[in-house]
């Protein structure tokens, strides 16, 4: 019975794990790996070791890197914190839009962040994209993160 719970568990933090890459306020890879060493306790999964280990220090640098790479976007695109806080803002009520507003809600909310911060449309168009284009990619190993520890722990209770 408490194999079947940690496997219902499991699956239940994979999913919060691919949500959370979208959703800024969930910690997408860490709730993947959460699955996975669940799924591993239990009689469904068993990983080695240097599976989990690699997994956790893809975790670890990829959540770290979420940190890093909206801000190094956008200041190679000359954008300020404002941006970065528009485009978080932008995805969040994007997110209610559908999948064209998870892309262009933190686009529009860079740009208004940027304007607000300085008055001028070109310099916010330019900045919005860098923090648009420092936030996608944030996302985008975030969910390649999550979806190779989704494959392992799909291959794993499968097999």
């Amino acid at each position: 019975m408490s194999d079947y719970l940690l496997l219902i568990f499991g699956i239940i933090l994979m999913l919060a794990g691919i949500i959370g890459c979208l959703a800024p306020v969930l910690p997408g890879p860490p709730l993947s790996y959460l699955g996975l060493i669940l799924l591993h306790l239990s009689r469904f999964g068993q990983f080695s070791s240097t599976i989990l280990i690699v997994l956790a220090v893809v975790t670890v640098v990829v959540t770290l890197l979420d940190y890093v790479v909206p801000i190094w976007g956008t200041k190679k695109f000359g954008g300020s914190k404002y941006g970065t806080r528009g485009a978080t803002v932008g995805l969040i009520i994007g997110l209610f839009l559908g999948p064209v507003g998870i892309i262009v809600g933190p686009l529009l909310g860079a740009i208004v962040g940027e304007l607000i911060f300085k008055d001028d449309m070109k310099y916010a168009i330019k900045a919005g994209f860098g923090s648009l284009f420092g936030f996608l990619t944030g996302v985008g190993l975030k969910l390649a993160a999550s979806f190779v520890m989704t494959f392992y722990f799909v291959k794993e209770w499968i097999a």
